[in-house]
């Protein structure tokens, strides 16, 4: 049986290039809200000699990722691996859209798998080091618990708690939260991963060298290199090198925890204080 790993936001750069190295050895079904960047993408692939297959999805919507699990088993393929990177940055919306795809989406790709992960099958969830770095009054993580059963209630706490930083840092306080609570909801998910032999397992990504990526760039992103050990943006490819390792059949006692690749910006920024 033809092993089939599914990235969302497949199209973008993190995902593009996960696809590329997870194609040596799986067939991909990239996952985006665009198809014309899905067919773009699907080119590139192709031309790379990856087996690929498209599908719009909406991750916000909990059938439209069913839908999206089922059709890239149609096949009759296995989906061994899923590898989560769709959300959107701080430049991309308000704190209310922030919240609603970093978490909520989060949520329903995490519980849609859980439904038909078996054994030696992985979730990988991109989360960021912006989830690491807010100290835990700003966090509403009472409210974390409500993700899955109210949706709304959950998003609507994020947007509360982001205002304490005024309009102008609303969404990027939105997208700390959310991605802490991407850090909380893997660890949360694991015991329930590994009853069904499956692994869950997030990584944190700093600042990248990706449309995304470029979007934050003169928005604090760039600051992130004056402290950090590595004196530039990551590159997609370094980045996707994580998510496919994590994502395959080698690290099967790793689950549960965060891998977080920033170029040494927290240890950067640590050890300058300390001196």
């Amino acid at each position: 049986m033809t092993q089939t790993a599914v990235i969302t936001g497949g199209a973008g750069g993190m995902g593009l290039a996960t696809a590329k190295l997870m194609g040596k050895d799986h067939r991909v079904v990239i996952v985006d809200l665009d198809q014309t960047r899905l067919d773009a993408a699907a080119v590139e692939l192709a031309a790379a000699g990856v087996e690929v297959d498209t599908v719009v999805c909406d991750i916000t919507d909990r059938a439209s990722v069913d839908r999206a699990l089922e059709q890239a088993a149609s096949k009759g393929d296995h989906v061994r691996a899923v590898v989560h990177t769709a959300g959107v940055s701080p430049q991309m919306g308000s704190a209310a859209k922030v919240a609603r795809i970093n978490g909520t989406g989060t949520v329903n790709v995490t519980q849609a798998y859980l439904a038909r992960a078996g054994e030696g099958d992985v979730l990988v969830n991109v989360a960021s080091t912006a989830g690491h770095g807010l100290p835990k009054v700003l966090l509403p993580s009472g409210a974390f618990r409500l993700a899955e059963k109210n949706p709304a209630a959950f998003e609507a706490a994020i947007v509360r708690r982001a205002r304490v930083g005024g309009k102008k840092w609303h969404s990027g306080i939105a997208y700390g939260i959310s991605k802490a609570f991407v850090l909380w909801y893997t660890r949360a998910q694991a015991v329930a991963f590994g009853a069904r032999g499956a692994r869950i397992v997030s990584v944190s990504p700093g600042s990248f060298d990706t449309a995304m990526g470029r979007l934050e760039k003169d928005h604090g992103a760039s600051e992130f290199l004056k402290v950090s050990a590595i004196k530039r943006f990551g590159k997609p490819e370094e980045i996707a090198a994580v998510l496919a390792f994590c994502a395959s059949t080698g690290p099967g006692y790793l689950t549960g925890m965060d891998i977080l690749v920033d170029g040494g910006t927290r240890a950067g920024a640590e050890f300058k204080k300390a001196r």
